[in-house]
């Protein structure tokens, strides 16, 4: 036995050995990469203790030896852009990386508005896919990888791919309107390094040395190093879900499914209800569970035969489409738009049958207002908006004692930045690029600590100095709100505005670029360009006007308030009013969205003209003014006030 054990350890030991004597390279080094121009290049890996390993590249030899812990690394002189090269290195073995180019590479991360791909906004820019023709611009996306213990230092997936008709649909929407501008500008190759993970909130992608001064969080990092302790609470959130009470949906569970053409609804059992709308607001109170959809639409002939689409809006929260007993999409949440491809074959001429089968699981349920419900085929449109027939297949019943159904991991502090995050810090980049808040909506007034704190820790892992961080200010989403109200995306949006107390941080405005109904708006391409313009200036030196106004300082004068503003570019204006100085608080066309009070906080909406540069302020109510708020709301009415440029104001408060 001691004798089968001592082969066993020898040949484990010879295997290990045969792992480390390769070079081997992090998943980001490898063909079609872009590198950063005008600045010491890091190239990594791995080899066996003491292995002497060497680069050639561009004409240039370099060599370093590895450490006893089997790792290497070397910097590359500063290059110009350029390119494609070649790269050779060689230790015991070699590897040899083709299509590399220099230019300018940029980080971008955050949640799902910077998640979001480009074909999930090809209707809203048809023509952005078919013209991709920029093999010069890269991108290399980051699967979604969650890690608690500690700091990864590789991936286990990812290739670098250019922007082309194919490729490109995969690519961000924001950063590859971002990227684009900046190529067309500058002429020179752009790589994005994208790791975004919707939903998520800004501490998972911090390290642990960047959360060291929120204890709270400390303590939750700590008892997540415990895999017991995660096991544990995993196991419970499994025995939750396996004994929550079980549920059938009438729609599947009997003999003919209610999607089958063969099922035939009884007389009296389909009530009517409108698409688009929530179910709650049309008679169904406080139901959470599955309610399914039918109607029949005449397709004319001249619509068979053609690529068709159906666009069935937003659903809360998850659908399938059926059309004449074929499944044609299905979506498992509420935030993607649904538009979906019909195959071949499926659509018919005269009468089809379209059923939805919806599930919700919270709130409203149902479809929502103001989106697109149509069916398209070549030239021709039907509108899928009215009335349909609607039966419930399932009622969910209310769970009480469960403590909820899962943990996620990639919600948890510094899971993201292990994973996602640590894995590229020694590649040498221009700057970041960051787009998220939404997740931490719920505890806003902390976000203007936690923002600045993940820019140093970011900062700082990468040792190259205050190298720029772009950021894009949440946009307007939510129900209007004609009355002055409290808003926590509005404080949230004020910690993001204070982050440009940071050096060499920039921050692209969009709260004119909401949807009140979709927190995934389908214009990227102002934000884009709008971090682009931010890059031109902060990272490029560019002398133009990058901003829209922001905050900067106010005074009362009697019973009027005055701000002053930076970023006025040419001058302010109020954009779309009959007097481009003056804004009108009337209910019902809240012009600027200007709001005064005294020193009793309570808010009501004022005037504001335009004069001398600044903004005056005031009320008929408010006789004794000490605060002023401007676009304070989840979603304001009309934030109307800009530079001459075209740029929006940020929201703000006075103090």
């Amino acid at each position: 036995m001691k004798k089968s054990f001592l082969i066993i350890s020898v040949l484990l030991a010879l295997s290990n050995q045969q792992v480390f004597s390769q070079v081997k390279l992090p998943r980001l080094v490898r063909d079609s990469m872009i590198l950063q121009r005008d600045m010491k290049i890091n190239i990594w890996g791995w080899a066996s203790k003491g292995e002497k390993v060497s680069i050639k590249f561009n004409g240039k030899n370099y060599k370093t030896k590895t450490g006893n812990d089997g790792k290497w690394k070397l910097q590359l002189s500063p290059m110009k852009a350029g390119g494609p090269y070649t790269m050779v290195i060689s230790g015991k073995n070699s590897i040899t990386l083709h299509d590399i180019l220099i230019g300018d590479v940029w980080f971008c991360s955050g949640q799902s508005n910077m998640v979001h791909q480009l074909k999930l906004h090809s209707v809203y820019y048809p023509e952005a896919i078919p013209d991709a023709h920029y093999p010069e611009i890269r991108q290399f996306w980051i699967p979604t990888l969650t890690n608690l213990e500690g700091p990864l230092d590789t991936l286990p997936s990812g290739y670098w791919k250019s922007a082309n008709p194919e490729d490109v649909q995969d690519f961000s929407a924001v950063a590859y309107f971002f990227a684009k501008d900046l190529y067309k500008k500058y002429h020179v190759p752009i790589g994005i390094i994208n790791a975004s993970v919707g939903g998520t909130p800004i501490e998972a992608w911090s390290s642990e040395d960047g959360l060291k001064e929120f204890s709270s969080i400390e303590k939750t990092i700590e008892k997540n190093k415990d895999t017991a302790y995660v096991n544990g609470l995993k196991r419970r959130a499994f025995a939750n879900y396996a004994n929550r009470p079980k549920q059938v949906d009438k729609g599947l569970s009997g003999p003919i499914p209610w999607y089958d053409p063969a099922y035939s609804p009884p007389a009296g059992g389909w009530r009517q209800i409108g698409i688009p709308g929530y179910w709650e607001d049309q008679g169904l109170r406080d139901l959470n569970g599955v309610v399914w959809y039918r109607r029949e639409i005449d397709v004319p002939q001249s619509m068979i035969n053609k690529p068709a689409k159906v666009f069935l809006g937003r659903i809360v929260d998850a659908d399938a489409l059926y059309i004449n007993g074929k499944e044609v999409g299905k979506t498992t949440y509420q935030y993607p738009q649904r538009r979906y491809p019909v195959p071949d074959g499926v659509l018919k001429p005269g009468n089809n049958l379209f059923v939805v089968r919806v599930t919700n699981n919270f709130g409203k349920g149902g479809f929502v207002p103001d989106k697109p419900y149509s069916l398209i085929a070549g030239n021709d449109t039907i509108d899928l908006k009215g009335y349909w027939q609607y039966k419930v297949g399932e009622v969910f019943i209310p769970q009480r004692g469960f403590g909820g159904f899962g943990f996620s991991a990639q919600n948890e502090p510094t899971a993201l930045y292990n994973a996602m995050v640590a894995p590229e810090i020694n590649y040498t980049i221009k700057g970041f690029v960051w787009y998220q808040g939404e997740s931490n909506a719920g505890n806003a007034s902390e976000y203007a600590k936690l923002q600045p704190a993940m820019i140093e820790d970011w900062r700082n892992k990468w040792k190259e100095g205050n190298i720029p961080f772009l950021y894009v200010q949440l946009p307007g989403f939510g129900d209007y709100n004609y009355l002055p109200s409290e808003s926590q995306w509005a404080v949230l949006r004020e910690g993001q505005l204070q982050s440009l107390s940071v050096p060499n941080t920039a921050m692209a405005v969009a709260i004119d670029l909401g949807e009140w109904n979709d927190i995934h708006p389908d214009r990227k391409k102002p934000v884009g360009d709008r971090l682009a313009l931010a890059a031109e200036k902060i990272a490029y030196g560019e002398n133009i006007v990058y901003s829209g106004p922001l905050y900067q300082s106010s005074t009362i004068d009697g019973d009027k308030i005055i701000i002053s503003f930076s970023q006025t570019g040419s001058g302010l204006i109020f954009k779309s009013a009959d007097d481009s100085s003056y804004a009108s608080p009337l209910p019902g066309d809240v012009e600027g969205g200007f709001t005064i009070a005294g020193a009793d906080k309570k808010f009501v909406w004022a005037k504001a003209k335009i004069e001398g540069g600044k903004v005056a302020v005031w009320s008929d109510q408010i006789k004794d003014p000490k605060y002023v708020r401007y676009a304070w709301a989840d979603f304001p009415v009309n934030p109307n006030l800009y530079n001459k440029e075209g740029l929006p104001a940020s929201p703000f408060e006075t103090k």
